[in-house]
């Protein structure tokens, strides 16, 4: 079951199964960023108002709106 990563709470570990329609500008940013289906990533950190959030994938933390979060299809992972 895929989810979104504006719902996942700081310390939640997840994985990029895909990309949702539309967005393609930032599907292109996102898959140069290293966010490719299979990655796992975790949240690290949260703005008070869920914009942005940090990530940290691939041994660095990105930060994304919530306008690029919902292009992300993720799958949350045990911990």
């Amino acid at each position: 079951m895929t989810d979104s990563l504006k719902t996942m709470a700081v310390g939640e570990i997840g994985r990029v199964v895909g990309y949702g329609p539309g967005g393609r500008n930032y599907r292109k940013k996102l898959l140069a960023l290293g966010l490719t289906p299979g990655t796992e990533f975790s949240v690290t950190r949260q703005a008070p108002l869920g914009d942005p959030v940090e990530i940290r994938v691939r041994g660095f933390n990105l930060s994304l709106r919530k306008q690029e979060a919902e292009t992300l299809l993720i799958e949350r992972q045990q911990a």
